[in-house]
């Protein structure tokens, strides 16, 4: 039986998705995964049109970028106005029975897409969602959920992402707290349609990824997804 790809969608601005995106692929293919990385979202769309049994991971930052004028220098290079057959495949992916894996900043992707959201069980609002700088975090589990049993807290240097909307649907699976901040939910499971959705808030560089228990979690999360 061949494994299961993990089609990872990555690339964008003020993160080291280059150095950190091969950190992820090699963690699931420690579980069995085989992992193709993309800076291209559609090579990954058509990838995922050829196998739809694939995990579909989202480890990106890329949106239309229009809404304040200090991101017009990278405009040229990142905006991203998500085209309507990769829309189509995405959901359909999802929602017909297909695995997604969304990573940190796979929240604050596809800001022109008023479904995504509803896809990944939550997201980024902008004016409300915040986080603050780069720093030391916490990650709280809740030891009652199946893929958080056995697993310590961990503490890692990443972003905590604040005020996210969250489905009342989703099933948080840990929560993140920031140096004088208040516990945000930060790890969730999701169901779309017929597919299981699994989204981490942290996981800005490759040392966050990499860290013991965020990597064992990431696994199990990612197994648990792709439904293998």
């Amino acid at each position: 039986m061949r494994p299961t790809r993990a089609l990872i969608y990555t690339g964008g601005i003020s993160h080291p998705f280059e150095q950190a995106a091969p950190v992820l692929a090699q963690l699931l293919n420690e579980v069995g995964f085989a992992s193709f990385v993309s800076f291209d979202l559609n090579a990954i769309v058509a990838a995922l049109m050829d196998d739809p049994q694939a995990l579909l991971v989202i480890y990106a930052l890329r949106w239309g970028m229009t809404q304040h004028e200090k991101y017009a220098p990278d405009r040229a290079q990142w905006a991203l106005q998500i085209a309507e057959p990769a829309r189509h495949a995405i959901a359909g992916h999802v929602r017909g029975g297909g695995g997604l894996l969304g990573i940190h900043t796979a929240s604050i992707c596809f800001d022109d897409w008023a479904e995504w959201p509803q896809v990944l069980g939550g997201g980024w609002q902008w004016g409300v969602s915040h986080h603050p700088p780069l720093g030391p975090v916490d990650l709280t589990l809740d030891a009652a959920h199946p893929l958080a049993q056995g697993l310590p807290n961990f503490s890692l240097m990443d972003e905590a992402y604040t005020q996210l909307t969250v489905s009342p649907a989703a099933t948080i699976v840990a929560r993140v707290t920031a140096a004088g901040g208040v516990a945000q939910p930060a790890v969730w499971t999701h169901q779309y349609g017929a597919g299981r959705v699994f989204y981490d808030s942290v996981g800005h560089d490759g040392t966050s990824l990499s860290e013991r228990t965020h990597r064992q979690l990431l696994q199990r999360g990612a197994c648990w997804a792709a439904g293998i």
